[in-house]
């Protein structure tokens, strides 16, 4: 078995992020900031959005939590699209009324929606680009493979789908709902999967030597876990993220990419 070990590249773009908002706090007293709306009482939330924080520490940048009710997101969207010291906002789904997510997203200014989940945002999406980073960084080829993605999602599986046709990769998207998704997933050189149902992808699904990236992200008993089923990780002839430290860093420093490159772009302004 070979594991995707995603936190050992993030430690590299850690580093050079660091050095870039160091630059900018010497050179234009910029302080990247980036804030966060969240709207629900959710462990797995709370978990990502601590490590967030954590992470701008580590690099000099800064984190503002608001913790709001869905009615007032467009009233405190306003004030921070007009705040010039927020560089990148985020809005945490899923909503509590996910009906409202369109709207809602597409109020985000565009420079500085870094999640890159409304109509005019100008950044790639976070965790798309951290799995191509990480398939990237493992020196996984994709051309000539077939790509099977589990999961339609607002926040994975479409943006991905979309940048690996618009490359012209050879791509199935699926989802839970799927008939035989079984005889789909065996036919896959390389499984991304991001349903966020624990479990789902089982080691029958799986041919021999592919190749799974994990990106589902649930709650169970407690626990954060993924959509990779525990006994998959008893193969040996796979290659495939670890139950922790596979894309989960990475995305966070495609998130942190996007926020530096925002308060970049007000240098130029």
């Amino acid at each position: 078995m070979k594991l995707l070990l995603g936190r050992e590249l993030a430690g590299f773009i850690k580093e050079r992020q660091a050095h870039s908002v160091r630059s900018l706090r010497s050179s234009y007293r910029i302080v990247p900031k980036l804030a966060i709306i969240d709207t629900v009482d959710n462990p797995v939330i709370d978990l990502y959005v601590k490590m967030k924080q954590k992470y701008a520490e580590d690099i000099g940048a800064m984190v503002v939590m608001y913790r709001i009710k869905q009615t007032d997101v467009a009233e405190t969207l306003t004030k921070l699209n007009n705040d010039s010291s927020v560089h990148g906002i985020i809005i945490q789904l899923p909503l509590e009324d996910p009906s409202q997510t369109e709207e809602l997203v597409n109020l985000v200014n565009p420079d500085k929606d870094v999640d890159a989940l409304g109509k005019k945002a100008k950044f790639d999406p976070a965790t798309p680009m951290a799995i191509l980073w990480l398939l990237s960084g493992f020196n996984i080829d994709l051309q000539g493979k077939k790509i099977v993605l589990v999961g339609r999602g607002k926040l994975v599986g479409r943006p991905l789908e979309k940048i690996l046709l618009s490359s012209g990769f050879d791509v199935t998207t699926t989802d839970s709902s799927t008939k035989n998704l079984k005889s789909v997933t065996l036919d896959a050189d390389i499984i991304v999967t991001a349903t966020g149902q624990p479990g789902i992808l089982t080691k029958d699904m799986i041919r021999q030597g592919a190749v799974v990236v994990d990106a589902g992200v649930a709650s169970e008993d407690g626990k954060t876990v993924g959509d990779v089923a525990k006994e998959v990780y008893q193969r040996d002839d796979l290659t495939l993220t670890p139950e922790k430290g596979g894309v989960g860093p990475l995305t966070i420093c495609a998130l942190f990419d996007n926020v530096i490159r925002a308060a970049q772009s007000t240098v130029n302004k």
